[in-house]
């Protein structure tokens, strides 16, 4: 079987695995799934994102959904995948989809599942799909033609923007960032954010600006991912019009990366710290914080300055959700820049995330810098470094053996305290940093985090690890 669903939902190669009758498959096991649940009554959503064949992959699940006797609403316009988790929750629907492989490159696209409340899809539910997926293999799958289906009421056109809109508009204190003025320069990658974000803040009376606007399937020749690597353009824009912030989203606007006042580029970890960070202090919440196993340690010290907790998982937005959901956490993100506050939705939203970002700015009055300054100045140091490698077959059974049957690490030159192996293998150094080594589930990659005192530090660590592995000097990050 071809469709096997990662930390992010199903992705694959266009033409490859990403065929039209790889998304009909999907769509009739989800089909199937919700009638044998009761489910099918209350319909099923679909949106889709920029990318190659988006639009014609959700049209395609639509027809399978209409085929097989299941209401189905299309978003019919290129939509954020947040937008997307919002209406699956404010239809109040058991399941609903986004057409999108989100940050990987150009020549990907996939699909996200979505359940009851507009949360990501866990691997209970994914492999209960994958299952459903497996006995539907070989079969004919019923269809109804789009315009067909349109005339006849079984598939449905939907537009929940400005709901969506208005949500975010209500949860941000608008007022405290109409009274400063700030102005801000946006770049949605060539994906979905303009419409939204660009609207919230013109609301809020920011002067705004937007860069690589249009529509471009190959995201401009780069990885549509807000990083260091790929936000030269908007850095530029930041220093020659002296803007306050610069704000990027990934390529379906679940992703947030940031260009302070100064041109330098924030790291999500940094991202997720501060706002955390105000939304204890300066607004007063009380909560615990949830990160998954690669992100910043910085949140447990300051969850620990405010008598709160700070709960870690495995990597996948849907272990953050569940836990934000079990432990009423205030916060949850990842270092890979998706993030989630109470109250929104129950996933990542670079739009609600770079709102909450601009209100803080606008509410204390005080830059990117100065604030994470006050922050390390309370709480201490931590600098990250990443890694990623590419691998062969045989390489990727050898590593995995070392560190996940063998159990063999490097000498790292520091005492261990503990090691984890519930996601990758992780190691936790007594008196404070660790580094974690796992394969990525969304892309062909190895990657390796270490958090230490001082970035030589993490990096030293980092090239031990590289070194015992057999990968050194080939790291693409």
């Amino acid at each position: 079987m071809s469709i096997r669903f990662g930390t992010g939902g199903w992705r694959a190669i266009i033409g490859d695995e990403f065929t039209k009758a790889n998304v009909q498959l999907l769509t009739a096991a989800l089909a199937q799934k919700l009638k044998d649940e009761g489910a099918e009554q209350r319909g099923f959503l679909v949106g889709y994102d920029r990318r190659f064949l988006s639009r014609e992959a959700a049209h395609w699940a639509a027809e399978v959904m209409a085929g097989a006797g299941v209401p189905c609403m299309v978003v019919e316009r290129e939509a954020p995948t947040p937008l997307i988790m919002f209406a699956v929750r404010s239809y109040e629907l058991s399941y609903g989809m986004a057409v999108t492989a989100s940050h990987n490159p150009a020549l990907y696209n996939g699909i996200k599942v979505f359940v009851k409340g507009g949360r990501d899809a866990d691997e209970l539910v994914t492999a209960d799909i994958e299952g459903y997926i497996a006995g539907l293999e070989g079969r004919e799958i019923p269809t109804v033609p789009y315009e067909e289906g349109l005339r006849g009421g079984q598939i449905q056109i939907v537009d929940p923007m400005n709901a969506y809109i208005d949500a975010v508009i209500q949860a941000v204190d608008m007022d405290a960032i109409r009274a400063r003025g700030l102005k801000v320069v946006l770049d949605p990658m060539y994906g979905v954010s303009k419409t939204a974000l660009q609207t919230i803040l013109i609301t809020a009376r920011c002067d705004v600006d937007v860069i690589h606007e249009r529509r471009d399937a190959l995201f401009g020749g780069r990885l549509p991912a807000p990083n260091s690597k790929t936000l030269a353009g908007l850095q530029n824009f930041v220093l020659e019009h002296g803007c306050d912030i610069g704000i990027a989203t990934d390529g379906d606007a679940d992703r947030l990366g940031v260009i302070d006042d100064r041109g330098e580029f924030l790291h999500p970890n940094k991202i997720l710290v501060l706002l955390y960070y105000y939304l204890l202090k300066y607004k007063g919440w009380h909560g615990a914080a949830v990160r998954n196993l690669a992100t910043t340690h910085l949140l447990d010290a300051i969850a620990g300055q405010f008598g709160e907790k700070c709960y870690e998982v495995p990597v996948g937005f849907k272990h953050i959700s569940g836990k934000m959901l079990e432990t009423g956490a205030v916060i949850g993100g990842e270092s890979s820049g998706g993030l989630t506050v109470r109250g929104h939705i129950q996933g990542k939203d670079g739009i609600y995330a770079a709102s909450l970002l601009v209100e803080m700015m606008a509410a204390t009055g005080r830059s990117l810098s100065e604030l994470y300054r006050e922050i390390t100045g309370c709480c201490g140091n931590f600098e990250m470094v990443e890694r990623g490698y590419r691998f062969s077959p045989a390489e990727k059974a050898r590593i995995s053996r070392t560190l996940m049957e063998d159990k063999l690490l490097p000498d790292f030159g520091a005492e261990i305290e503990k090691v984890s192996y519930a996601d990758g293998c992780k190691v936790y150094f007594r008196g404070g940093g660790w580094v974690v080594s796992r394969f990525s589930g969304t892309e062909p990659l190895l990657r390796v985090f270490c958090e230490m005192d001082s970035e030589s530090r993490a990096a030293e660590t980092a090239r031990r690890m590289e070194v015992f592995l057999g990968l050194e000097g080939r790291n693409i990050e």
